[in-house]
């Protein structure tokens, strides 16, 4: 007789064993009819609208749970309320499992909204606010170039949305990309790409890295949660604030972030914003060719317009000899004539020459030559007797001139001035000897009255100044504590130190105090006599 069982576990247990399927069965079984029918309030997350299939699939969360949810095709269609990214709804079903994929889920007959959820209401106070500041105001956004020489691009190094967005430009228009890498999800990821926008604005034309024309923010498509960094208000600032023209593609066709609103340009996708950021070669080229091909048959068109009013022109304008035959003949009538006209103007010429010389005969210079002489002896005889009438004018104006000047008189007056000059220097002196008299008897004043008010003529008559550290006088007696060092100063600036105690204390021998450098007293004004 053998004591193993075969239907009992090698392990010698007797737990039941269960399949795989046997246990998500069981627990299918165990969650549907405990969950039969349940209210669920959460937020609704990762919705993209129905699936081609008709169904709808997306999550519930709340601050600390999130729950996955499907509706039906035929219960999506008799819904009255359609399910929307980020509100807050009621949600009425019955929980299921997947045993595919050992998950739990809700399935939703009915919905209803609860409010919006509290990302969506945080993400339009920010909306708001940043929309009252003009942000997003159309008159900010710039054109885009037709054609950039470097695109700058900041996205995941490691997605599809890079890979994408340079096939797309490969296959278009390839031109200069500049990746910067950036997290564009989880903690962080709005700081970097901020950074990264500020980063491509901050390159000098010249550098060593070439300044982008254009910026492309790109990442796929994700429920709000995993869009959020793009929400971020330092992004939305950067994009704002960037000086090279910017295209925000972030998620897909439905999926709308604030970035959206203050980029320059908005995708649906990374795949559309390359499609908008670079034209196709191929369609420019052949753009190019129509344009070189309609500019030459317009130039052909405008040459041959051109030639033929050329030739119409020409056929309404006379031959050459029609309009030569005039000045030709105007020409041949001057040829004859000058002949003539030349004759008859040597004889006038001659005629005129002849009559000059009648009147060039010597006796008749030599007349005119007596008459000018008269004439200039006429005129010599009138200027002697004019300047001997102007120097006898001037010599008896100069001799009343001189009568004028007398020595005495001039004499006189010196002797006046003279006399005026010492009594008005004997006046100096006496106003300056009694301004000196009354300064010397204001400073003897000033003097006595600093002397009365001098302390140490009070220490003469017995009394003594008690002075602190520093060398400080103290008035009060509450100014000196317990083993303070003082000295007392008495006539004669003789001086001695002390320790303040109590009454009845003995006073204790301390270290003098440090002296202060005595000022040297103000010299006596000297008596610097008058200056006359």
């Amino acid at each position: 007789m053998t004591l193993f069982d075969e239907s009992r576990p090698a392990s010698g247990s007797n737990v039941a064993e269960y399949s795989v399927s046997e246990i998500s069965g069981a627990l299918k079984k165990t969650v549907e009819d405990t969950f039969g029918h349940v209210r669920v309030r959460g937020e609704i997350s990762g919705y993209r609208g129905p699936h081609a299939s008709g169904h709808a699939y997306f999550s519930l969360k709340d601050d600390r749970a999130r729950l996955e949810a499907v509706v039906w095709r035929t219960s999506f269609a008799k819904l009255a309320f359609k399910p929307e990214e980020g509100l807050e709804v009621v949600a009425t079903g019955r929980l299921t499992t997947f045993p595919g994929s050992s998950k739990y889920q809700i399935v939703i007959d009915e919905l209803q909204p609860a409010g919006a959820g509290a990302l969506m209401a945080l993400l339009n106070e920010r909306r708001l606010k940043l929309e009252a500041e003009g942000l997003f105001a159309a008159e900010r956004k710039r054109p885009l170039p037709y054609m950039p020489r470097v695109i700058g691009v900041i996205t995941s190094p490691t997605g599809a949305v890079i890979r994408d967005i340079c096939h797309r430009i490969s296959d278009r228009f390839p031109v200069h990309l500049l990746v910067w890498p950036v997290r564009v999800q989880g903690e962080g990821s709005g700081a970097e790409v901020a950074a990264a926008i500020e980063g491509f604005n901050a390159l000098a034309d010249g550098g060593p890295a070439p300044r982008p024309d254009l910026l492309i923010v790109a990442r796929g498509g994700g429920s709000l949660e995993d869009l959020w960094g793009f929400n971020d208000e330092a992004v939305v600032r950067a994009a704002a604030a960037s000086t090279i023209p910017l295209i925000s593609a972030v998620g897909h066709e439905t999926d709308w972030t604030l970035i959206d609103h203050a980029a320059d340009r908005r995708a649906p996708t990374p795949t559309g914003a390359a499609e908008i950021a670079v034209p196709v070669r191929a369609e420019v080229a052949a753009s190019l060719a129509s344009l070189h091909a309609r500019n030459g048959a317009a130039i052909s068109r405008q040459l041959d317009r051109d030639r033929r009013a050329v030739a119409a022109s020409a056929r309404g304008l006379p031959s050459p000899d029609m309009l030569l035959a005039l000045p030709r003949r105007r020409l041949d009538e001057a040829a004859s004539g000058i002949g003539r006209a030349l004759r008859v103007t040597v004889s006038v010429k001659r005629g005129g020459y002849g009559e000059v010389a009648a009147r060039l005969s010597p006796v008749n210079v030599e007349g005119v030559v007596r008459h000018k002489r008269a004439e200039l002896r006429q005129a010599e005889t009138h200027a002697i007797h004019a300047m001997g009438s102007l120097l006898s004018l001037k010599r008896q104006r100069l001799e009343r001139s001189a009568a004028q000047i007398r020595p005495q008189a001039i004499a006189a007056q010196s002797a006046q001035g003279r006399h005026r000059l010492d009594h008005l220097t004997h006046r100096l002196e006496q106003a300056l000897r009694g301004a000196l008299d009354r300064k010397r008897g204001e400073f003897a004043g000033a003097a006595r009255m600093a002397a009365s008010l001098d302390p140490r003529q009070v220490l003469q008559r017995g009394y003594a100044i008690i002075r602190g550290p520093e060398d400080q006088p103290i008035t009060r007696a509450d100014d000196l504590t317990e083993g303070m060092a003082f000295e007392v100063e008495f006539a004669n600036d003789q001086r001695r130190s002390a320790v303040a105690t109590d009454a009845g204390t003995p006073l204790a021998a301390v270290r003098p105090l440090r002296r202060r450098t005595p000022k040297p007293r103000p010299a006596e004004p000297v008596d610097q006599g008058t200056l006359f």
